[in-house]
């Protein structure tokens, strides 16, 4: 008897929508979203090489009956069986994306081929998490998903934000050749627990300076803009896009509230009450004046925005980085290895 190989790979009629891949899972967001997962009732299988992402991140999961971990680097090939995948993979800070730029762009590209491979075998519906930096230092402000960018393609940064955009690219081929169901989302600047002490992220930057009494550090005049949003109000957008019929995207998830750099140094030092000072230093190569997501097409289709205020959005954050100095009072800066 002849047996018809595809029966054997998927079966329509077993999909259940439960089980979920969530590449860099050991991160600050990914794990955040493993958590979320769970919660509604998900079956979650993360994956990290742990470049950034941290085993404490997901320690308190381990032993949830839904929950499996796996160490894996996405820039190799993965055969796992799974209904849905998050491609959170790939650092996402300026000082470990500029650590080691061929891994990162390494990340982007190979991980979406072989990310986008995976769904492509098993049926999977996969969401790539894009970021704001596709849009480079913006001409357009704020800025919607169909402005195509202003961005250097051989600068310091170039390794994240190109391969952003490569990974788009491949999504949106894999989308139209093969018929990969894909969603796109571009993050702008979000922050909360879990996020790295020495990431070189401003809130962390400044948190973190703040509660050790060191000076703030603010590069340029501060004049530059950004807009922050909490990692639950994130999560809750990632999920509502994964679960949207018929919206590939790509959509911008953000906080549309505008605040300059001084202006969120001088909230820190308020709510940390430090007399720390502020130290000016040179503006780094590239670095965007304005960033502030449109998120019309978010409200209309997802009925998604952020809910969490700036200022508790920071108090939570100052009382997780406030209790992890606590625990580490000695912990210097951390270069991540080699991988």
């Amino acid at each position: 008897m002849q047996i018809d190989p595809n029966r054997l790979i998927y079966n329509p009629a077993l999909r259940t929508d439960r089980r979920v891949l969530v590449t860099g899972g050991a991160g600050f967001l990914g794990s955040h979203l493993c958590e979320a997962l769970l919660a509604r009732g998900k079956e979650v299988l993360c994956l990290d090489n742990y470049f950034t992402g941290r085993k404490q991140n997901i320690a308190h999961l381990t032993a949830h009956p839904g929950f499996e971990l796996l160490r894996h680097d996405i820039t190799h090939p993965l055969f796992v069986e799974v209904d849905q995948i998050y491609n959170l993979a790939c650092p996402a800070s300026p000082v470990h994306y500029q650590y080691n730029p061929v891994k990162t762009i390494k990340t982007s590209i190979l991980g979406a081929i072989h990310t986008l491979g995976l769904a492509k075998r098993v049926k999977a519906r996969i969401l790539q998490a894009s970021t704001s930096e596709v849009y480079g230092n913006p001409t357009v402000h704020p800025q919607p998903e169909s402005y195509w960018g202003n961005v250097n393609p051989i600068g310091v940064r170039s390794c994240y934000d190109e391969g952003k955009r490569a990974a788009e690219c491949l999504f949106m081929d894999y989308h139209r050749q093969n018929g990969v169901d894909v969603r796109i989302a571009r993050i702008f600047n979000t922050y909360g627990p879990r996020m790295l002490p020495d990431d070189g992220r401003v809130v962390s930057n400044f948190v973190v300076q703040a509660l050790r009494g060191q000076p703030l550090t603010v590069y340029g005049d501060g004049s530059q803009t950004r807009s922050f949003c909490y990692v639950d109000d994130l999560v809750d957008g990632l999920i509502r896009l994964m679960e949207q019929d018929g919206l590939v995207g790509p959509v911008n998830l953000g906080n549309p509230e505008e605040f300059t750099i001084l202006e969120l140094a001088e909230l820190v030092r308020e709510m940390t009450g430090s007399r720390a000072e502020i130290r000016f230093l040179p503006l780094p190569a590239d670095d965007p004046v304005q960033r502030r997501p449109d998120i019309a097409l978010a409200r209309e289709r997802l009925g998604w925005e952020p809910k969490v205020p700036l200022r508790e959005g920071l108090r939570r954050t100052i009382d997780y980085f406030d209790d992890w100095l606590r625990e580490n009072p000695l912990d210097g800066p951390r270069t991540p290895p080699e991988a």
